[in-house]
């Protein structure tokens, strides 16, 4: 009997050591929230909450739709209590740009997310890192570098020759189906390389070996996902309990794997390069110059390239996704973009130039039409107050997590009319854009945090869809309708289709090395 209570004494103390420390938790909880209600009794609407888990319970499997419900019945600002972190919730263009326009500053720095801080080097890229001299500092380099118009305009080449590798696998796939979800993806990821790798690593079969598409997704699940720690923080340690942390690791040592041997190649006097200066070769210049008082490590030079990276190209291959599953189900909308696109090119013509763009009015509303309706972010990047706010009336305190749901927004009635149903040519003369100056579009965000890559992905985004539109017509497979039509998504960092594209591409022109 002795040895049987030992036994069991040994056996339950892991789980008595837990209850004890859930214990604590649970009574720090309270007492913080009873003294916070005491404090803020001035708060947005908030929905009924459950004790410690507050009400992270009603968020679901895909939080864009679930915030929408609440927000529909709770009204565009609400506040949640997501385990231990006091959430705002924006859901109107209205309330975005009264929060925005008055508190930007207050509002501009970010949460650090335990998968952030885990996989993104401390949270030293751009789109984590907390507002400050470090963050002004890189987000500088890399749009003078990178990202402004003129150096944008310089990657012409680039983008023109990628997009005719993309129109030539679309080809060679012909009579078969096309899965246009994965050549998206070669296309993005090798304008992306190219520009700021300076090469690619789709032609000799490299994406492949590498596992670019498994890195790529699962490093938008991991940043996307909710993470125990990210609302419960003084219970980051479980997360050493779970199969979340190793998952990080192993991603994290794939990148890490990647860029030691990126960063290699860049210093070996020897290597070829493209004409232009790629942005590895710009920021190792300024590691080894020297930057004043803010030096760059070798870690800081990863992470940033790890936010191009995985922003530019999965944001691109996203929204041309989205965008063509939308077009093959909208014949009517099909049918006007490929007329504009033909009637602009021509038919002695086989490629679209990108002098051929500004001409291109439908196509831009389709394109603006795609990110109202699919933004790749559905619910924006969050950002975190540094400050106490005032909005819409109510006291909100410093250290408050904020949500804009970018998706809400765009499908708000008082924005916009048929809110639910894809039309471009809600566009056609319109002014509003995705820029950051419209409210009721901000697929990118606004303000100091908005994606300092817009001209970038537009740029990339625009050409391949004018060429997919002028170079093929395009059917479902056989057997496929637009009833049976897969359209289920996976909510993460970004929101993508659960299923790849899979179409039908018939060229409208010779089989052959697509040529001017």
């Amino acid at each position: 009997m002795a040895f049987l209570i030992q036994w069991l004494m040994e056996s339950l103390q892991p789980l008595l050591f837990a209850a004890c420390i859930i214990f604590v938790v649970s009574l720090k909880f309270f007492l913080k929230e009873k003294s916070a209600g005491k404090r803020n009794s001035n708060l947005p609407p908030s929905p009924p909450k459950l004790p410690i888990i507050g009400n992270l319970h009603q968020l679901g499997s895909m939080p864009h739709l679930s915030l929408k419900c609440l927000a529909e019945k709770f009204g565009p600002i609400i506040h949640l209590q997501l385990g231990q972190i006091p959430t705002v919730v924006i859901s109107s263009a209205k309330l975005a740009k009264e929060t925005m326009k008055t508190h930007d500053l207050a509002l501009s720095s970010r949460p650090q997310f335990f998968s952030a801080k885990h996989i993104l080097y401390g949270c030293t890229d751009i789109a984590f890192s907390p507002y400050g001299d470090y963050w002004r500092h890189v987000r500088k380099i890399c749009i003078l570098e990178l990202l402004s118009a003129k150096r944008v305009q310089s990657y012409r080449l680039v983008r023109e020759e990628e997009v005719a590798r993309l129109v030539q696998r679309v080809a060679d796939s012909y009579p078969s189906t096309t899965n246009l979800t994965k050549m998206l993806r070669l296309y993005a990821n090798d304008v992306l390389c190219r520009v700021v790798f300076g090469r690619d690593f789709s032609g000799g079969g490299e994406y492949d070996r590498h596992g670019f598409h498994q890195m790529l997704e699962e490093f938008q699940v991991l940043l996307g996902g909710f993470s125990l720690a990210d609302f419960f923080p003084s219970l980051e340690f479980v997360n050493s309990l779970t199969s979340r942390k190793s998952r990080l690791q192993k991603t994290f040592r794939s990148f890490d794997k990647l860029f030691d041997q990126l960063l290699s190649e860049h210093l070996n006097p020897e290597r070829e390069t493209e004409e232009h200066k790629d942005l590895v070769n710009v920021l190792l210049d300024i590691q080894k110059n020297g930057s004043g008082d803010l030096p760059i490590t070798t870690d800081n030079i990863k992470a940033i390239i790890l936010d191009m990276f995985t922003a530019g190209s999965d944001t691109a291959s996203i929204t041309l996704e989205w965008g063509m599953t939308e077009l093959i189900l909208k014949p009517k909308v099909m049918e006007i973009a490929q007329a504009e696109v033909r009637n602009i090119v021509g038919d002695h013509r086989r490629v679209v130039s990108e002098s051929d763009l500004p001409h291109l009015h439908y196509i831009k509303a389709v394109i603006k039409e795609i990110l109202r309706f699919h933004p790749p972010a559905p619910v924006l990047v969050p950002r975190e107050s540094t400050e106490d706010v005032n909005i819409e009336g109510y006291d909100i305190p410093a250290k408050t997590r904020f949500f804009f749901n970018a998706w809400a927004i765009g499908r708000d009635s008082e924005s916009w009319e048929n809110p639910d149903t894809f039309q471009p040519e809600r566009f056609m003369g319109s002014t509003v854009d995705f820029k950051g100056q419209h409210f009721e579009l901000i697929p990118f965000g606004v303000g100091r945090r908005i994606c300092p890559g817009i001209t970038f992905g537009t740029a990339v985004i625009e050409l391949a869809l004018a060429q997919l539109l002028h170079s093929f017509d395009w059917y479902l497979p056989p057997g496929t309708t637009a009833e049976n039509f897969d359209m289920k998504e996976v909510f993460g960092l970004t929101t993508h289709r659960i299923s790849d594209l899979t179409l039908v591409a018939r060229p409208r022109f010779p089989v052959g090395h697509n040529k001017p």
